[in-house]
């Protein structure tokens, strides 16, 4: 019995210490900065570069609008003096007219601009946090926090910072895409 014992004993250490050290889950604290996430990841400058293509095109529009309203209030101008009180009335209530209907136009082109831009920047941020969720699965970690310069992580040591990891991996799954 003593000598089943003992073999037991030694196989019954060598299995605790390995699952110790197989199958431990990593405790280290860890980061990563939101901040250089976002501005590293080429996804980001992609879907930015396009979002300033629409939005420069939607402002040439609004000007455009805007200068064909002052074209006309300028020739409104130079007219007037030569009008009937009642072709004023009316060529101002339709200039006037007019300009709210630009200026409701430009609120609304703002708007629907920045619900865009809303829009890419959260699939850019599903995007990061996907891939760290994943990282950080397939990697052990418990927890990885996330620093963005607002005073959440006051101090880590550079060891803890997993930035420069995390961009590499997310980028290359992003080109791989």
């Amino acid at each position: 019995m003593k000598k089943i014992s003992l073999p037991l004993a030694i196989i019954a250490l060598l299995v605790s210490l390995a699952s110790f050290f197989y199958l431990k889950s990593n405790t280290e604290l860890v980061y990563v900065d939101v901040n250089k996430l976002m501005d590293g990841y080429k996804r980001t400058a992609i879907v930015k570069n396009d979002f300033k293509k629409k939005e420069k095109a939607a402002k040439a529009n609004v000007d455009s609008l805007l200068t064909n309203w002052q074209s006309e209030l300028k020739l409104y101008e130079k007219e007037r003096a030569s009008m009937t009180e009642k072709e004023l009335e009316l060529k101002q209530q339709l200039l006037a007219n007019k300009q709210q209907q630009i200026n409701n136009y430009q609120k609304a082109v703002q708007e629907q601009l920045g619900k865009e831009d809303q829009k890419i920047t959260q699939t850019v941020v599903n995007d990061i946090n996907d891939y760290i969720k994943e990282y950080g699965k397939n990697h052990n970690y418990n927890i990885i926090f996330g620093a963005s310069g607002g005073g959440n992580i006051m101090y880590a040591k550079d060891a803890s910072d997993l930035t420069t990891e995390i961009l590499e991996g997310l980028n290359n799954e992003f080109e791989g895409k």
